[in-house]
């Protein structure tokens, strides 16, 4: 299955066919260039409620020839913001733009410092990506920090290993930023006894905002034989900050049997990645297929907890050493577990 996603992956990211303009280097040509592959290419213009021919109308006029870099730079970095999308970043040798208002208007609710102290007392294993560690009431928990770089089959056998005689796991992707897509497999199929539909995959066909292919469906098949699978209770925290291949994660493990996620709703950006380059050289990224849940829904705006556990930080919990949406995933899971033995 990861072959396979990832020739699918491959594929999609090839730009569709259709004629390509030339433009000159200068402000106004790299402006052109800038606006027009957007226009082509991005696949969230509907989702977003942009118009974006309104937006060149707004900022065309302002750009000159006579204008600095770094003015273009910021002009065209304003103009991307429009998209409120935090896939689209516009790379030059002197900076990045960036959009962060996707979390930074959202509270943080993710302290590493506060579990790795008040509930691990320091001692906690790190391999790869991922932090791990028994708490207390014999709970495993996993804090996986980044989806860009995979865990090993052999890793991931040791890691649920450790947490054999646990009653339950906690997997915490809060403030996870997402990475490689097929990163993602081989740590769901850890939790699924069958052959599940992951989502769907849509692939942008032409320059029109409409022009899209009707959705591909992807499926991610459990571990071989051999492996350890985990078939105990799973709680998945997430915050705002859960972004991208994380976001993805966290679509397919809510729609699994026996897992609850805990937390604030994630960030979003379902939008696979494409890139291309201004007339100047500069880089430009931004989300060019759609993915959907197994649904059939969108999560470019995120993925919402399970129904009833919508959790925020407490400052004042916080304060006396303990994370409110923690603690709030180990009293479910004692609660779960008190079921179980009545």
């Amino acid at each position: 299955m990861k072959k396979i996603l990832s020739i699918i992956i491959l594929a999609l990211s090839l730009p569709s066919c259709h004629d390509i303009e030339d433009f000159d280097n200068d402000p106004k040509g790299n402006f052109d260039a800038l606006w027009s592959i957007l226009d082509q290419h991005y696949c969230f213009f509907k989702e977003k409620d942009v118009d974006w021919n309104e937006v060149y109308s707004r900022y065309a006029p302002r750009v000159s020839n006579s204008m600095s870099r770094e003015d273009l730079f910021n002009l065209c970095s304003e103009m991307l913001d429009e998209l409120k999308d935090g896939h689209t970043n516009l790379s030059t040798p002197f900076s990045t733009s960036y959009y962060r208002q996707w979390w930074s208007d959202y509270p943080q609710n993710y302290n590493a410092r506060l579990i790795q102290q008040y509930y691990f007392n320091f001692n906690y294993r790190s391999i790869g990506s991922l932090d791990y560690g028994l708490l207390t009431d014999n709970i495993g928990y996993i804090h996986y920090g980044s989806f860009s770089s995979g865990l090993g089959e052999g890793n991931m056998d040791y890691v649920l290993s450790y947490f054999k005689g646990a009653q339950a796991l906690i997997i915490d992707v809060r403030d996870n930023g997402g990475g490689n897509l097929t990163n993602v497999e081989p740590f769901v199929n850890r939790f699924i006894t069958h052959r599940i539909l992951a989502g769907y995959i849509i692939h942008k066909t032409g320059p029109g905002h409409d022009a899209f292919d009707e959705p591909f469906a992807y499926y991610i098949d459990p571990v071989g034989n051999g492996h350890i699978a985990w078939s105990k209770p799973v709680v998945v925290l997430t915050n705002r900050s859960t972004f991208s291949a994380a976001n993805n994660f966290v679509s397919i493990m809510k729609l699994l049997p026996g897992v609850t996620i805990i937390g604030s709703t994630t960030g979003g950006g379902s939008g696979m990645p494409y890139s291309s380059e201004l007339p100047n050289g500069w880089g430009i990224r931004f989300s060019a297929c759609p993915i959907l849940d197994a649904e059939g829904k969108s999560t470019e705006f995120g993925v919402e907890p399970t129904e009833g556990f919508a959790v925020d930080m407490n400052d004042e919990d916080a304060a006396n050493g303990h994370d409110t949406i923690l603690d709030r995933a180990i009293d479910h899971i004692n609660a779960i577990i008190n079921q179980s033995n009545n």
